[in-house]
Parts: C-alpha cells; structure tokens; sequence
C-alpha cells in the first residue's frame, strides 16, 4: 500500500469513525458496541483496498482528487436518484435556476426524440435578436458539435462571461446555420399569460423560483387589468413543470387560499419538520380554477395542485402526475460546492404523500403535449380549453351544492 493511499486510509477511517461516535453518543457507548466499530474499519480497509487497485490497475492512470470526487458522488447519488453532490459549477447553475438570472443568451431547450432543440428564445433576448426560433436543433456552440445526451454539457457551454460572444450552429429545414451574438444577463421569467377569451385568463408558470409568486400576482393583476373587473375563472398550467423552491410554490398556493394548510413535511432533524398554512386573501376573489397538470409536473408543483385539490379551491385537470414527494436541501460546501440531499418526505393538507403515485386528477384528459415553455398559441387547444373552463364553473357550483345538502 503507498503512503499516499495509507494517508488517505487514516482520513477515512477518522471519518467513518467520527460518524461512529456522533451515532453512537460517547466513547463509552462505542465500547459497548465493538462489533459496529470493527465493521467501521472494515469498510474503511475495504475502500483503501479498492482505491488502490483502481489507481494501480485502471486501464487509464486517474488523478486522486477525481477518483475521491467519484466516490463522493457515488456515495451521495446512491441514497435516491434525488440527491446529488455539487461541484462549484453545478452548484452556480442550482443558484441561477432558483433565483431567475444568469449569463447567456436566453433561450430555453431541451431533449427532444434524440436531438437538443429550442423551445422559445426570451423575448428581447440576444437570442431572439439573432434571429433563433423555436424548433431550431442546435448542433454545434462555437464549432464544436453538441452531444444529444448532455443537455446539461450544452447548456454550461451557452453560458459564459457577461459581452463575450458566442457562436450557436443551428439546424433548420435541412439547413446548418451560424448565429453570432453576445451573452447578457438574463432574466428568466418563469410565468407566462394571456387571456383566453373574454373573462378567462391563463397563465403558465414554468418552474417554481424565488420570484414566481410575485411573478404570478402581477400576471393576475394584469389580467384583470385587461379584463376590467375580476376574472370569471383561471386556467394554471402546471404541465412540464418539474419542481423548484417549495417556498415558492407555497406562496403560489397562498395566492388563491384564505387559510389551511398547505403543505407538511417530516423529516429527522428538527428543520426538516414543519407546516406551512395559507393567510387570508384570495387574489382571485373565488373564481374558478383549473390547474392543469401531466406525467412532468412534479415537486413543487404537486405541492400547488395537492393543496388546492385537497382545499376544493380547484379542479385538477390533465394525467397523473410525476410522483415526487421528497424535499431536498442544498447544502453549501468548501470551496463553492455543495450536496443537494434529500432531506424530508411533504404530504398535502389531507396527510397523503403523493411520493410514487402522483397527484390524481379531478377530471381526466389526455396530455394536449407540445413543448414546456411554449406559448399559449401554439401549445393549448383554446376552443377544448374554453369549454372546459366553462365546464368548472358548473362542476364547482354542483360541490357546493352538495356540501349545502350534506
């Protein structure tokens, strides 16, 4: 054995054993459980044995501190698929998702059937200046082709330095494309609305960020401000949305609810356990709501169609949702990284977690699809939508009529 890997054997033999005493309280509790120590130094040996073979016998010789890397992701990635060691890039981009800005050039993509394509550029966006259009399928940032299966490789690429510029090779009717351009800052607006008819107003919120209960409330406002008066009822697209910052969709709920709970979680420290309740005020006033939902929306989004659901705020519209009813905490690190663990397990205001099975939908209609993020145009059958807006209304009115007659 080296010397190298024998220091690093003492370093996680502290560790392992340091996780012993905090488990096991003091050293005389330890004493008393010398089969757990012994197991302890065990495993220490047993991952000294395996670093060492790797490093001796790999095909390719790999530096120390990537090796350890691997095995703190290994480590940390095999609890669930849900949580995940940060190193200092990843944790920046968690950072930019959840506090709505970043350096680039402003457009949304994804996977899609094998290829990486765009979803919308933001409008005013060097993007959209550049003359970027939805359904466009990158193949190439400044010369150098994208690969299909590493979104998040492309999306690190786009991002960069505020005025330096960057070169996106599209894919359009057959044809390779260059748009030049230059990274700004970014502001990523995660709601979208537009009036449906009349008195009906839609809006579609993307992911769940630190601004988009404000988003949200002002959307409303301006709706109605369009509307001249109170809306008769709102459609809250929830489809492709997977998640983001309970915070934020715990004001989103607190929006359309004058009191109850909204959410609770339970988790083994003392931080991990809480309740969150609505405070009286319904923006909407008590208009009909539709919240639409599919296989994609997950995490804080059932979080907002559970309590509003469970409330009889609103009807619940679409598929079954994703499933996720793990809450993870992003923990910050030496160095700028970080480990986003999961934490507690939430359940909606009537005690059921949703974890698994998903939010099941008031009324069921099969997934209108499109791309997330795509306007309501182009994304939304209005005709079918209108009508089942208009349909709410009735099967709202027909709840309370029951409830009366109970």
């Amino acid at each position: 054995m080296s010397l190298k890997t024998r220091a690093i054997l003492v370093v996680v033999i502290g560790v392992v054993m340091g996780f012993s005493l905090s488990l096991g309280g003091d050293l005389m509790n330890m004493q008393a459980e010398p089969e757990k120590e012994q197991l302890a130094w065990e495993q220490a040996r047993l991952f000294a044995e395996v670093l060492e073979r790797v490093k001796s016998d790999y095909v390719e010789p790999i530096d120390d501190a990537e090796l350890l890397e691997s095995a703190i992701r290994g480590m940390v990635s095999d609890l669930d698929p849900h949580s995940q060691y940060l190193d200092a890039g990843e944790y920046r981009d968690i950072r930019i998702s959840t506090t709505g800005s970043y350096t680039g050039i402003g457009v949304e993509i994804s996977e899609v059937e094998g290829s990486i394509r765009i979803i919308s550029p933001i409008a005013g966006s060097p993007a959209a200046r550049s003359g970027l259009r939805s359904g466009d399928e990158i193949i190439a940032v400044d010369g150098i082709s994208v690969q299909t299966d590493k979104l998040s490789d492309t999306l690190a690429r786009m991002r960069g330095r505020q005025g330096s510029k960057i070169t996106i090779t599209v894919a359009r009717n057959g044809q390779a494309i260059d748009h030049e351009m230059r990274r700004e800052t970014i502001r990523v607006a995660s709601v979208h609305h537009e009036m449906m008819n009349a008195s009906l107003g839609y809006v579609r919120v993307n992911q769940f960020s630190e601004t988009t209960a404000r988003e949200l409330s002002r959307a409303i406002d301006e709706l109605q401000d369009q509307n001249e008066g109170m809306l008769d009822g709102l459609v809250l697209d929830l489809r492709n949305n997977p998640g983001g910052v309970l915070d934020a969709a715990v004001d989103v709920t607190d929006l359309f609810l004058d009191s109850g709970v909204i959410v609770t979680a339970n988790g083994r420290i003392s931080e991990a356990r809480f309740t969150r309740s609505a405070h009286r005020g319904d923006i909407l006033d008590g208009a009909d709501i539709a919240v639409l939902v599919n296989e994609g929306s997950a995490s804080a989004s059932e979080i907002v169609a559970g309590a509003l659901q469970d409330h009889g705020r609103a009807v619940v519209v679409g598929t079954s949702t994703f499933g996720k009813g793990l809450v993870q905490t992003v923990m910050p690190l030496s160095q700028g990284r970080a480990i986003k663990l999961t934490t507690s397990r939430y359940f909606t205001p009537s005690g059921d977690s949703i974890h698994e099975t998903g939010i099941t939908p008031d009324v069921y209609v099969e997934d209108t699809g499109g791309f997330p993020g795509l306007s309501l145009a182009s994304d939304i059958d209005r005709e079918n939508d209108a009508q089942l807006v208009e349909a709410l209304g009735r099967l709202q009115r027909q709840r309370v009529m029951h409830s009366n007659a109970l």
